[in-house]
C-alpha cells in the first residue's frame, strides 16, 4: 500500500481484520498526516505506533517484512517512490496517497491495482478506483472511469465544511501549544506559521493537527476540528475511512475469487 495516513490506515484496518494480514504500507521520510492519532505513518517517527489495537512497526528493508508479519505487526517501509516492489512482488497494490493526482502508480505494478479518490482512471491508470468522496457514493468500487473530482471543499461534519480544515497560506514552520484531543474555541490560536496565526473558525476538538516545529510548504495542511466535540473519535478511524476500506476489501476479494 502506498501510503499510511489515517484513510489508508483504515483500509489496512479492513483488509487484516479480514484475514489479509500481509501488508506492507509505503511512506515517505517526514510523514505529514494530520490525524496522527489514528495513521500508520506515526510509526516513522515513533518505530511503533498502534491503531485500534492493531500494531505497525518501522522497517528498514524489504526482508524485515516477514518478521514483521510473523509478529502480528503491519511493517512502514519508507519506500516514496515504491522502489521495492520489485523484492515484495505485491498481489495487489494500493495507492492511497490521496494526492489527487497519480505520483506513478501503473496497471502493471501488480495483478490487481487499487486507488483511492480522483487522479485516476479505472482500466487504464489502475484495475479499480474507489470513491472517497463523502456522500451517496462513499466507498463504492469504480471498476471504468474516474472517481468524482476534487472540488477542495473538504466533507460535511458536524455541519461543518471549509472551516473545520486548515491549511498553511506560506512556507514556514509550524509551532502550537496544542495536541490532538484538545478542546478549542472559535477564534482562539491554533499554532502558527513561522509569525503568521492558524485561528480557529469554528469550537471543537482538534482531531488533526501536524507535530509542533515541522516545516510546511504552502497549502500543507495543518490540521481539523471536529465540531462534534467527542474526544474519543481521535482514536477512532473515521466512518470515511472505514467506507474506502470497505470498498477495497471488496475489489480485492473479487480478485482473489476471480483466479
Amino acid at each position: 500500500m502506498r501510503g499510511a495516513g489515517d484513510l489508508a490506515t483504515g483500509v489496512a484496518l479492513r483488509l487484516f481484520r479480514a484475514g489479509l494480514t500481509r501488508i506492507v504500507m509505503l511512506e515517505v521520510p517526514f510523514p505529514l498526516a494530520v490525524r496522527r492519532t489514528v495513521a500508520f505513518s506515526e510509526a516513522v517517527h515513533q518505530g511503533k505506533t498502534s491503531v485500534e489495537s492493531i500494531t505497525a512497526v518501522h522497517i528498514e528493508h524489504a526482508m524485515d517484512a516477514e518478521k514483521a508479519w510473523h509478529k502480528h505487526h503491519i511493517p512502514i517501509l519508507i519506500d516514496p517512490n515504491s522502489e521495492t516492489l520489485s523484492a515484495l512482488t505485491p498481489d495487489v497494490l494500493v495507492d492511497a496517497i490521496i494526492a489527487k493526482k497519480n505520483t506513478g502508480t501503473k496497471i502493471t505494478d501488480a495483478p490487481m491495482t487499487i486507488a483511492l479518490g480522483p487522479g485516476f482512471t479505472a482500466g487504464q491508470d489502475v484495475h479499480a478506483v474507489i470513491e472517497t468522496k463523502r456522500g451517496h457514493h462513499l466507498g463504492r468500487v469504480i471498476r471504468q472511469g474516474q472517481a468524482a473530482p476534487n472540488t477542495g471543499i473538504p466533507g460535511n461534519v458536524g455541519g461543518q465544511t471549509i472551516n473545520r480544515v486548515y491549511w498553511a497560506e506560506h512556507e514556514g514552520i509550524f509551532t502550537t501549544p496544542y495536541e490532538i484531543g484538545d478542546m478549542i474555541n472559535e477564534k482562539e490560536c491554533m499554532g502558527m506559521v513561522g509569525s503568521t496565526p492558524v485561528y480557529a473558525a469554528v469550537s471543537g476538538v482538534i482531531r488533526g493537527l501536524l507535530r509542533d516545529g515541522i516545516p510546511v510548504s504552502t497549502r500543507t495542511k495543518l490540521g481539523d476540528i471536529d465540531p462534534r466535540g467527542n474526544a474519543s473519535y481521535c482514536n477512532e478511524v473515521s466512518d470515511k475511512a472505514l467506507s474506502v476500506g470497505g470498498g477495497v476489501l471488496e475489489a480485492v476479494v473479487a480478485h482473489l475469487f476471480s483466479r
